[in-house]
């Protein structure tokens, strides 16, 4: 009973306090985007918002559950609670429910349970398992693909239900690798191949080999200022761009051909670079490794994109980048919803008193769209208000996690905020347009049970973690 005591006196309020705050606040826009006058009652259970009060109630059961448990058994059942969710995920393909065009779901009786929500946190526990064990070491080989497997295993699965946006969210943990010692150049290769992505499909692909051959020889000089060595460097890729030319558009050679020559002869030029100057410079190296792999992977963007993504995903990434245009098409959710946040001025309209929210124009304004509501009626300082909010609660997540004494509620704590920051960032950003509509649901504000739930065990695992923190070592 003492102990008890202590973890109920150790618990941070404060982090409780945010959670609560923000889900009823939630409710409340929920409530505003659902309103009619024909169910005014925001206790009504036959409307989403009457629901959205029911799933409140069972979030706070599970919070209660999840307390009550000894810290322990988050640490020795973790491996368990992955593998459970792995086999969920393996099955719901062949027994789930579709829904909208995604097979993600499980039916029982009246309620919706999507496994995908809930491996997050199972994806954390055993992550922070893994890496909290004794003589653990990033850097080595065998720790990385121990790593990527854990996290990779659900992205695959998920990919499998067409469920692209929930599968994004996995790559979040790499922010969490990075913080226990992954080195920051595969943040930057990441933001490298981002940009490269967007790149191959807004630019033709002799455009982009052009500012990469420019880019690749600014480094070259930079490095070596010796003109002699870099003059004969930019004759072989000026050769290498002219007979792609000369291929793609004179000799009208196919396309697939005049990308693999020139990828032939971009090599080539990069063997000559490294042979000059491998005994001196080794950033050469480097660069010339950096140069190869952004030829390759540019010319695999097409093919990926045209056949890795759905065509709804292609269309909304096109409707992004400027590359198409079709406001009553793809562009709808965006353009309404930018719409309805930009009529909301600086002070709102008032509470259930939005326009584009009465009359529907936003689709799933409950759901992924939630944050126009919040524009249109809280206005600019309301948004704010919402984001401001947000940010206090990712910075206390952030402060719980560097003061826990043990690696596992570290490394669980800082899984916790990079998911939640995430979904944030990717549903505000695609209420704006400024990021595509990939389905990822605003955390405590978007109606729906399975978020809410994951949302609720993910944050209260790691605040039962820490209401135990005193009572372990560190390390």
């Amino acid at each position: 009973m003492p102990r008890r005591n202590n973890i109920l006196a150790n618990i941070d309020w404060l982090t409780v306090g945010l959670y609560l705050l923000m889900v009823f606040l939630g409710w409340f826009n929920i409530y505003a985007a659902l309103y009619s006058d024909e169910h005014q009652s925001i206790f009504d259970i036959t409307q989403q918002y009457g629901k959205q009060l029911m799933w409140i109630g069972f979030a706070a059961v599970l919070a209660l559950i999840v307390m009550l448990l000894e810290d322990n058994f988050y640490v020795f059942f973790s491996y368990i609670i992955y593998g459970v969710f792995i086999v969920l995920l393996l099955l719901v393909p062949f027994i789930g429910k579709e829904i909208n065009g995604a097979r993600s779901w499980y039916e029982i009786g009246p309620f919706l349970f999507q496994p995908s929500e809930f491996t997050k946190s199972a994806t954390a526990l055993a992550l922070a398992r893994y890496m909290s064990t004794h003589g653990f070491k990033l850097q080595t080989p065998k720790s990385l693909l121990t790593v990527a497997a854990i996290i990779l295993g659900p992205v695959f699965l998920i990919l499998l239900q067409n469920d692209t946006g929930s599968a994004l969210v996995y790559f979040s943990f790499v922010l969490v690798l990075y913080r226990e010692g992954l080195s920051g150049v595969v943040l930057f290769f990441g933001t490298l191949i981002a940009l490269l992505f967007v790149l191959a499909l807004v630019l033709a692909n002799l455009t982009l080999a052009l500012i990469m051959v420019g880019v690749a020889l600014i480094m070259y000089l930079i490095f070596n200022p010796k003109l002699k060595q870099f003059f004969y460097v930019a004759i072989i890729y000026a050769l290498s761009i002219g007979f792609f030319v000369l291929l793609n558009f004179v000799v009208k050679t196919s396309f697939e051909l005049a990308q693999f020559i020139l990828t032939g002869a971009v090599v080539g030029s990069i063997i000559v670079l490294y042979q000059s100057v491998r005994n001196k410079l080794p950033n050469y190296t480097k660069i010339a490794i950096v140069f190869i792999g952004s030829i390759l992977f540019t010319i695999s963007v097409d093919y990926g994109f045209e056949n890795l993504l759905e065509p709804h995903h292609q269309v909304r990434i096109n409707e992004l980048l400027g590359i198409e245009s079709n406001p009553q098409g793809a562009g709808y959710h965006v353009n309404q919803s930018k719409i309805a946040i930009g009529s909301g001025g600086m002070w709102g309209k008032g509470y259930l008193q939005g326009t584009q929210t009465k009359f529907d124009f936003v689709p799933e304004q409950s759901t992924d769209f939630i944050f126009c509501t919040v524009g249109e009626e809280w206005g600019f300082v309301g948004t704010l208000s919402i984001i401001l909010l947000f940010l206090v609660f990712f910075m206390r997540l952030i402060w719980l996690a560097e003061r826990q004494r043990s690696t596992f509620s570290r490394i669980y704590g800082y899984s916790v905020a990079v998911i939640l920051f995430f979904h944030f960032m990717v549903n505000i950003g695609m209420t704006i347009g400024m990021m595509p509509v990939i389905g990822i649901p605003l955390p405590f504000f978007s109606y729906g049970g399975s978020s809410l739930w994951s949302f609720t065990i993910l944050l209260f695992i790691f605040i039962r973690l820490d209401a135990s923190r005193l009572e372990k070592l560190s390390g």
